[in-house]
């Protein structure tokens, strides 16, 4: 169909308007991705007003990684999202489909509960309590158990579960498989849309650590990457966890601000890298529930 010049006219003001939206969202990535990379006497020269560097240095990089304490939270961060990640799709995945089967008795009082625990939240002491009573204060398991997994998650998986056919897990136990077989043999090889999904959510929020490491964990030693940046970007004096960090920054002469910004940049990466590799089924898992029959 031809367009009229009204509808030209609507369709370039949108390109412009999204453009600029576009440019003013991409801006502050860039920026913090060219400062990063910025060669420290140039930083310094110019006051931070870089738009494009005319020396490109990993000086900031190689100082970052070669901290110990950047280094471990790196390390706890990275545990945090694949063990935590791999454990909480494990306990959603397996409780969901325990609840999408009918044959399970007092289903409807256990959802109730999952119901609750997204209507009413306990706070802070509670969950702190439950924490120190087990003993996992300054423990790497305090940012793991107590967010396992979420409600929210359950539900949503559950209905994922209620549109695979009855049929096929008939089927696989007159073959003479187990509830755990058809679980691990049918019934995750065709979840997988909503898995990715899911595992990308559960990877972001472990990785983004931060409030829970606040509480539970008064070792610098164990702090999560999340944390340490935090440190870094509010308190100057806090660089990659302490004072001696400090004194090796001064020595090699690299500013402040460009250890800010590669630290932002390393903080980022993973999950930018993770996200491509889940995009083809991540369309599919965040549709879960939204179409029936």
């Amino acid at each position: 169909m031809k367009q009229s010049i009204g509808d030209r006219i609507f369709d370039t003001a949108n390109i412009i308007v999204l453009s600029i939206i576009a440019i003013i969202t991409l801006f502050p990535l860039y920026y913090v991705f060219v400062v990063s990379f910025t060669d420290p006497a140039e930083y310094i020269l110019k006051q931070g007003y870089i738009l494009f560097p005319e020396k490109w240095t990993l000086a900031s990089y190689k100082y970052l990684l070669s901290t110990s304490a950047f280094q471990n939270a790196t390390m706890i961060s990275g545990f945090l999202a694949t063990i935590g990640t791999a454990l909480s799709l494990v306990v959603t995945a397996a409780l969901a489909y325990g609840l999408s089967r009918k044959r399970l008795q007092g289903r409807r009082l256990i959802m109730l509960l999952i119901l609750i625990t997204l209507l009413f939240s306990p706070g802070l002491i509670p969950p702190y309590l439950l924490v120190r009573d087990l003993g996992l204060i300054n423990s790497v398991w305090s940012l793991i158990l107590p967010v396992l997994t979420s409600g929210w998650y359950v539900i949503l998986m559950k209905s994922f579960f209620d549109s695979i056919p009855v049929e096929l897990e008939e089927s696989a136990i007159i073959d003479g498989s187990t509830d755990i077989g058809v679980f691990f043999r049918i019934v995750l090889p065709l979840s997988l849309p909503a898995l990715a999904a899911f595992g990308l959510f559960y990877a972001v929020a472990y990785w983004n650590t931060f409030f829970s490491a606040v509480l539970y964990i008064n070792d610098h030693a164990k702090w999560p990457l999340q944390l340490v940046l935090r440190n870094m970007l509010i308190d100057s004096s806090t660089q990659a966890g302490g004072s001696a960090a400090a004194e090796m920054m001064a020595q090699q002469n690299i500013p402040t601000e460009t250890l800010k910004m590669a630290a932002v940049v390393i903080a980022t990466l993973p999950i930018l890298c993770v996200y491509p590799f889940l995009q083809k089924h991540f369309a599919k898992g965040v549709m879960l529930g939204s179409v029936k029959g």
